[in-house]
């Protein structure tokens, strides 16, 4: 590790397997910190999945590069590999391989492409702290990955989110990137996610969730939280402060969540086993993971027949339900054109945008959370069946 890597980041390091680890405000300062020691820059292009958050996609914005966007699996919700080759150009510069949800990528389709036109892939792990391939973490093939540790990913810091990799020659780029240009983050940042952590670990259950989520989200707009997102990043247009670390907060929270996370792990895939027994009962077909596949799930995806209804209804029968992917580039806000994707482009994503909902697997959720969840889809119905070849 560079000299200057603080305890957390050599215990994130060392949790993962991994030679390097980069600690910063947020999972998509990460994601630019390595496409700018990649020299990914202006006209240049990255291919990532047409089902991701825009907060993904604005780093690439910011290092002066365009957005290249492939369709996903039916199932996992994954970039399909055997898409990605016709995308490519002489500009190609990098392939995001998102992990969405917690279900591995194929990742030997995608390193293939990337091994065959010399193009390095970075791996999306904001959603799979924890899911493993062929027994080897997710975070661990690529050329580098990037984590988030926000509110609702697989351990929290608040806000937060790791780069890492073990190319050590790309790991020092990363190195002098951080000693010249990272910022710390504001005393009044600093003070405020404090006093939300103590407010999410106290108040923030199951039932609680969707009134919580509401209120917090008016408070983000009226800027009175360190929200994960503000208005600001819903343009392709990089704010003065972005490039920020980590606070003392974070640095304190991480490795006590680290020690934790073995625990954590295994509740969710507990939770995602009664999901899938449950579901099953009620006439949902189980999903079809690539062999080797030992999915963390951040959140359980589940297809409805009527999305807005399920969205609209869920808060009064005390259901947490999360809208993950709201648009290809989710949330709703997103001005698309905004970010070079136009409507088709990603028809299966399109798709899994109108009918997918989510469900909790995080630590507070329980065999009462699974039950009352599962009743509730199943009133609303499964999604019509689609062909998955």
């Amino acid at each position: 590790m560079p000299a200057e890597s603080s305890p957390y980041e050599r215990a994130f390091a060392e949790f993962l397997g991994v030679d390097h680890a980069f600690a910063f405000w947020k999972g998509r300062v990460a994601l630019y910190a390595i496409l700018r020691a990649l020299d990914v820059g202006q006209d240049d292009e990255v291919i990532l999945p047409g089902y991701t958050c825009v907060m993904n996609v604005n780093p690439i914005v910011y290092v002066g590069a365009r957005p290249i966007y492939v369709d996903i699996e039916t199932d996992t919700y994954n970039i399909r590999a055997s898409l990605i080759e016709p995308r490519l150009t002489p500009r190609t510069r990098a392939i995001i391989c998102q992990h969405t949800y917690g279900y591995p990528a194929d990742v030997e389709g995608v390193l293939a492409v990337g091994r065959r036109h010399n193009i390095p892939v970075i791996e999306d792990c904001c959603l799979s702290l924890g899911s493993r391939y062929k027994g080897q973490p997710l975070g661990t093939f690529g050329r580098a990955a990037y984590f988030s540790f926000q509110w609702n990913k697989p351990y929290t810091t608040g806000l937060g989110g790791m780069a890492v990799t073990s190319d050590a020659g790309l790991a020092e780029r990363i190195a002098d990137l951080c000693r010249q240009e990272r910022q710390p983050p504001s005393p009044r940042e600093t003070i405020l996610l404090a006093a939300q952590l103590a407010a999410y670990r106290t108040f923030i259950y199951p039932r609680t969730t969707a009134l919580a989520q509401n209120a917090f989200r008016w408070l983000t707009r009226k800027g009175l939280v360190v929200g994960s997102s503000d208005t600001a990043e819903f343009r392709p247009q990089m704010a003065d402060d972005f490039f920020k670390g980590i606070g003392p907060v974070q640095e304190r929270s991480g490795p006590r969540q680290l020690g934790r996370l073995d625990r954590a792990i295994a509740h969710r895939r507990r939770m995602a086993h009664r999901y899938d027994e449950l579901l099953a009962a009620h006439g949902w077909r189980p999903t079809s993971l690539p062999e080797g596949a030992e999915p963390a799930l951040v959140r359980y995806p589940v297809r409805v027949a009527d999305k807005q209804k399920a969205l609209d209804t869920a808060a009064s029968r005390f259901v947490e339900l999360g809208s993950w992917f709201e648009c290809p580039l989710h949330p709703i806000e997103t001005p698309l054109e905004a970010y070079d994707y136009e409507p088709g482009m990603c028809p299966v994503a399109e798709r899994a945008c109108r009918e997918v909902v989510n469900l909790p697997t995080h630590p507070r959720a329980d065999e009462a959370t699974a039950r009352r969840s599962v009743a509730f889809v199943a009133s609303i119905g499964p999604a019509p069946p689609q062909d998955t070849s």
